[in-house]
């Protein structure tokens, strides 16, 4: 696969790209990362990609055509993704999808807004990662990479340690995890975890994702509910 990311600051993804499961990635000839600096698609001294807004306004917006060139001189195969508030809400289900793609490419905004004629006519989808407002889209591309990246066949190596993540079960959330040391400061293991029957730590799993899940995420409680009486 590979990722492209269009963005002012090409050198905050040097670092977390090259760690982890991304780096791992990459040496194993799973992905490939160009981040794209969108000041060496600007004509003038100052590298201007920012501009007053029509009508007026407080705040800076982004120019369209440095991005409309960039994204140009990449002639990406997949997806164009534009990280915004605006954007559908960044779910489980679309890393899943992002993940079979030959390639995705992420714009990366900043200031106050993009020019809407980025998200009209060259973004192909817009995507949050929730209710909350970002400096820029440099967080949000790692955080959408970071999720794909994983997905991608070889990379964890081991595919059951995603199966049992959070949202990949029917959209419940995980089970909680325990390790040694079995009494820490007197909190204690479940005993449950301890007896090596498999058919009973999987039910307490299974009661433990579906009460948390509805504790803490009543809408895919609801959702959860909703399929199984489909079902």
């Amino acid at each position: 696969m590979r990722i492209n990311i269009v963005t002012l600051f090409p050198d905050f993804f040097q670092g977390p790209l090259s760690l982890s499961i991304p780096g791992r990635a990459v040496t194993a000839g799973l992905v490939e990362y160009r981040v794209v600096d969108l000041r060496e698609f600007t004509h003038d001294r100052h590298r201007t990609v920012d501009a007053l807004a029509y009508g007026g306004g407080a705040g800076m917006v982004m120019k369209p055509d440095p991005f409309f060139e960039a994204v140009e001189s990449l002639s990406p195969a997949g997806p164009v993704i534009l990280l915004s508030p605006r954007g559908k809400p960044f779910q489980h289900a679309d890393a899943v999808r992002l993940a079979v793609q030959p390639e995705m490419t992420l714009l990366c905004g900043h200031y106050k807004d993009v020019d809407q004629r980025v998200a009209d006519h060259l973004a192909t989808e817009e995507i949050s990662l929730g209710d909350f407002v970002l400096s820029g889209g440099e967080v949000a591309a790692l955080a959408v990479t970071d999720a794909v990246v994983r997905l991608l066949p070889g990379a964890l190596g081991d595919h059951d340690s995603a199966s049992s993540d959070s949202f990949y079960d029917h959209g419940l959330l995980s089970a909680p995890s325990y390790t040694r040391p079995f009494d820490f400061r007197g909190h204690q293991v479940p005993e449950v975890l301890r007896t090596g029957d498999h058919a009973r730590i999987e039910a307490w799993r299974r009661e433990e994702a579906e009460r948390l899940t509805r504790e803490r995420r009543p809408d895919l409680w609801a959702r959860w509910m909703e399929e199984q009486e489909e079902e």
